[in-house]
């Protein structure tokens, strides 16, 4: 393996997808610009709308569409690998739900791998009420792609606070994880470094985390602090808030001496 530039893109996503898509290729411009060879977007990069429902009428079907579209010839027209935060994706025979879907973009434009997210998120604390069940069909396969020199598992905001998921490709760990999210600014703040770094240190992994990041115009605030964490859980790089982005370089000899120095993946039981 060899050393692997990438980059972690902040978005604070409208509800306008054209506006969206044009912010999304001039920061995926700049990730490239800045010598990175893989991107990743936030979740919902492409549209942040007034009600759950909203994203329905924009959900697209499998290889057709212009938000896929857009990610296809951003890879191919920088040569870069791009994670592409996620996107509605419509559910064969279902109308009235979709896929919250993670596409990945090889630097030809090809589709290399798409993850839909498994875990839905649903909080109540009196203030804030979420349900994304109402909207979303969850997906039920875990999936890992490879990313020129890096073995990426894929996952999706609320999937971080599950660590069964890191390690459901069993015997061949990955050397980073992908966590695009927009998580809500009260548990974001309460535990969305500690949840990065402890995947980071329990699966000897980097963590590329690219998040919703500010007080939206349907009035929603997210966390943010778009991350980059190596396998000892320390933190490469970070924005608090607001659109950025982020680089960190994917350093094969730190990988391997986390590895080596505390063979903890080698010692697991279950």
């Amino acid at each position: 393996m060899t050393l692997m530039k990438i980059a972690a893109i902040q978005m604070v996503s409208t509800p306008d997808l054209a506006r969206n898509l044009g912010s999304a290729s001039r920061l995926l411009e700049d990730a490239r610009g800045r010598g990175a060879e893989l991107a990743a977007l936030p979740e919902y990069f492409c549209f942040m709308g007034h009600a759950d429902q909203d994203k329905l009428a924009l959900a697209e079907q499998p290889g057709e569409g212009p938000i896929q579209q857009m990610l296809s010839t951003a890879a191919r027209e920088l040569g870069l690998w791009i994670i592409g935060g996620t996107l509605p994706m419509r559910c064969e025979g279902v109308q009235d739900k979709v896929r919250n879907s993670c596409c990945v973009y090889a630097p030809d434009g090809v589709q290399a791998a798409r993850y839909d997210k498994v875990h839905l998120f649903r909080y109540d604390n009196g203030r804030e009420r979420y349900d994304e069940g109402r909207v979303l069909e969850a997906g039920d396969v875990p999936v890992a792609v490879q990313a020129g020199p890096l073995k990426v598992g894929l996952s999706v905001c609320y999937d971080l606070r599950f660590p069964e998921l890191y390690r459901s490709d069993g015997a061949a760990p990955c050397e980073l994880l992908s966590v695009p999210a927009a998580f809500t600014y009260t548990t974001g703040k309460a535990h969305w470094e500690l949840l990065l770094r402890a995947r980071a240190v329990e699966n000897q992994a980097y963590v590329i985390a690219p998040a919703q990041g500010g007080t939206h115009e349907n009035g929603r605030r997210t966390w943010g602090h778009t991350m980059i964490v190596d396998p000892w859980g320390e933190v490469l790089a970070c924005l608090p808030e607001g659109e950025g982005v982020i680089t960190a370089d994917v350093d094969p000899a730190r990988l391997a001496q986390v590895r080596e120095q505390l063979p903890a993946l080698q010692h697991r039981r279950f």
